[in-house]
């Protein structure tokens, strides 16, 4: 089996179609696929009835958006229902509140001279309540504001520069019993990424995991070699399961394509020992 358990579509920040996303997975050698879009579950029901046509095996999943101490997090649900009652109702506020976030942003894009954000960033999102940062980069590069999505998120979008509004996500404790409560498997995403220091890092894995945590991206696109060990080492000590994910956007916008992840490094128990 071939897994790749992190992956995004048109239904929130990607560029492909699920239909287009599981036919890609299979030309790039997939076996097993999870479709984990941000906040949003309806593209499973199309990525399912691509994939059974394919014989590609699709995973349901989400990405949940959780603030924890000041920090935007990402979790991971793998196997989810998404008819699961708690789970379809917090992802429907947190939709609420990135519509509310968008218009704060294009405010603030304004303030810097940059006019028409809000409806240029609508252009790219195929469901207005999941206008995203990605939504954004992508018309400040339209636009010829930056060169690519890389530049905008240097110099728009992030703490301290034109286009940020800080938001209270989710809560961790929440995303987790809406995961696990749906039958799920919770994973903490890309978690090389998250500006914490050493001390932040080890109470957020043991909050994670005490409150119902299974896993964490070892191997994801977002991480550099090196990382993998560190993350292999993080979970072995809390342990947690290792999980692998490219987080693909769109061809051109990700750190790695869809079935291009390096193994696991060994020792590690693979989140997918539970599926």
């Amino acid at each position: 089996m071939v897994f790749d358990l992190h992956s995004h579509s048109t239904c929130s920040d990607g560029l492909l179609s699920p239909a287009q996303l599981t036919e890609r997975a299979v030309l790039k050698g997939v076996t097993a696929l999870a479709l984990t879009d941000h906040d949003d579950v309806s593209g499973l029901e199309e990525a399912k009835h691509a994939a059974d046509e394919w014989g590609l095996e699709i995973i349901p999943g989400v990405e949940i958006s959780v603030l924890w101490q000041g920090t935007t997090l990402h979790i991971v649900g793998l196997h989810i229902d998404p008819e699961h009652q708690p789970l379809a109702s917090g992802l429907s506020d947190i939709r609420a509140g990135r519509e509310q976030r968008a218009r704060k942003m294009a405010d603030s894009l304004a303030a810097a001279g940059i006019e028409g954000s809000l409806e240029g960033a609508r252009r790219y999102a195929q469901n207005p309540e999941l206008v995203s940062r990605s939504h954004f980069a992508r018309f400040l590069v339209a636009q010829g504001v930056s060169r690519d999505t890389n530049s905008v998120f240097r110099d728009y979008l992030t703490p301290g520069k034109p286009g940020f509004v800080p938001h209270q996500w989710a809560l961790l404790t929440d995303a987790l019993d809406w995961i696990r409560g749906s039958g799920g498997i919770a994973v903490l995403a890309h978690p090389g990424r998250y500006r914490i220091n050493e001390a932040q890092r080890g109470q957020l894995l043991r909050e994670f995991r005490d409150s119902g945590g299974a896993a964490v991206e070892v191997v994801t696109g977002s991480h550099a070699p090196d990382e993998y060990v560190t993350w292999a080492r993080y979970a072995k000590e809390f342990g947690l399961l290792a999980s692998v994910g490219s987080d693909f956007h769109g061809p051109g916008e990700s750190y790695r394509d869809l079935g291009e992840i390096p193994a696991l490094p060994a020792g590690c128990e693979p989140v997918w020992s539970l599926f």
